[in-house]
């Protein structure tokens, strides 16, 4: 097999032609690793390896581009590589390389994810698990990353209760409203059990005194 032409194609690509006939896209990087000019002749396993070398980088190179638009955990980017370059066993071998460079680490990334949900968007337990496992978490790692909140769901369900719910929990005898609000802190993560001893202190610490007479 020979490479009978070999010009550039657009920028930092070149198009190499084989026998005349076939046509391969490689950056100059790749061009100048394996000495690729033309009137170069290849063995089928050379060619091979030069064709994996592109497309490594390529999807290397969109995998960069993928992260500075915002983060990504090691499942996820193999899925979103998978899905776009098809090769199951080079996409793993970019996303490990990727892990290896430090541009993907599950627990950095779990601990950032816990803190976002849990103290920003102050999601209870299940809700937070369920978004770190959603965006190819481990399990393991996702448990480790949302121990140090334990505490957090009791603060978050009473600061929730009297500032963003607060309208709607203005009379405990308003059945409709309150189970409104419960509906919503469900829907945040939370337990009924939670809920219920949440609503049950709010309404206990804002009951009207009895006026002095």
């Amino acid at each position: 097999m020979e490479i009978t032409s070999l010009k550039v194609y657009k920028g930092t690509t070149y198009e190499a032609e084989l026998d005349g006939e076939r046509k391969i896209y490689l950056h100059a990087d790749i061009i100048a690793d394996f000495g690729v000019r033309q009137g170069m002749k290849l063995e089928r396993d050379e060619l091979r390896k030069i064709i994996y070398a592109s497309n490594f980088r390529r999807a290397y190179q969109y995998a960069l581009y993928r992260l500075d638009i915002r983060d990504y955990s090691a499942a996820e980017m193999n899925r979103k590589l998978v899905d776009t370059y098809k090769n199951e066993a080079l996409c793993r071998a970019v996303v490990e390389r990727l892990k290896e460079h430090g541009f993907i680490d599950d627990e950095r990334l779990a601990e950032r994810l816990a803190e976002k949900y849990v103290r920003t968007k102050r999601f209870g337990c299940r809700r937070a698990r369920r978004e770190m496992l959603a965006k190819g978490i481990p399990p393991y790692i996702t448990e480790d990353a949302l121990a140090p909140y334990e505490t957090a769901y009791e603060d978050n369900l009473s600061r929730l209760l009297n500032t963003k719910y607060a309208g709607l929990l203005s009379d405990s005898s308003d059945r409709k409203s309150v189970e409104k609000v419960k509906s919503s802190l469900v829907r945040l993560g939370y337990g009924f059990d939670e809920i219920n001893r949440a609503v049950k202190i709010y309404f206990e610490n804002n009951e009207e005194l009895p006026e002095e007479t």
